[in-house]
């Protein structure tokens, strides 16, 4: 069931980034509708529904209006997927968008800090977040295609309507 809040995002706490010339924040995106995909390079649904669903955004939508960003978020097998194997993941399924790697909590918690700070139940999960920054949408697990497509484009028309 996806939730809606209007909470402003917080602060992601992210270890490095690909795919990017310089590390991102949130601050940086103010503006643009940002569709953050958290995901594990061994996750079944990531890989079957989450990223196909990232990469079709970020091709379907202007880049100054639409930012996709990939969280790679790990709180299992933490040793299978280190970043070595995450560069040669995002080259082989073709993923151009900027990933961040969510840092490790030093305290031993098993769950990385943005996955803590966002309330995640596990991957894959979505956020949208509008031109300011709020969280809009936030679904744990799936969700269809038409429904992204419609949050990302209310958002769009919102934008819109206030720069009228």
């Amino acid at each position: 069931m996806a939730m809606i809040t209007g909470d402003l995002a917080p602060a992601w706490d992210v270890e490095s980034w690909l795919n990017t010339d310089a590390p991102l924040s949130l601050e940086d995106l103010r503006g643009s509708v940002v569709v953050v995909h958290a995901f594990q390079m061994l996750c079944p649904g990531c890989v079957s529904h989450g990223i196909p669903q990232a990469k079709s955004i970020h091709q379907a939508f202007p880049p100054g209006r639409v930012q996709v960003i990939g969280l790679h978020t790990v709180f299992e097998h933490h040793a299978a997927m280190g970043e070595v194997a995450l560069r040669a993941f995002l080259h082989e399924y073709r993923i151009h968008f900027p990933v961040g790697i969510d840092r490790p909590d030093p305290r031993g918690n098993p769950i990385p800090l943005t996955m803590q700070a966002w309330r995640m139940q596990g991957t894959p999960t979505l956020f949208i977040l509008d031109e300011q920054g709020r969280i809009r949408l936030h679904h744990f697990g799936q969700l269809d295609d038409l429904r992204v497509g419609a949050a990302i484009g209310q958002l769009l028309a919102e934008s819109d309507a206030s720069a009228r």
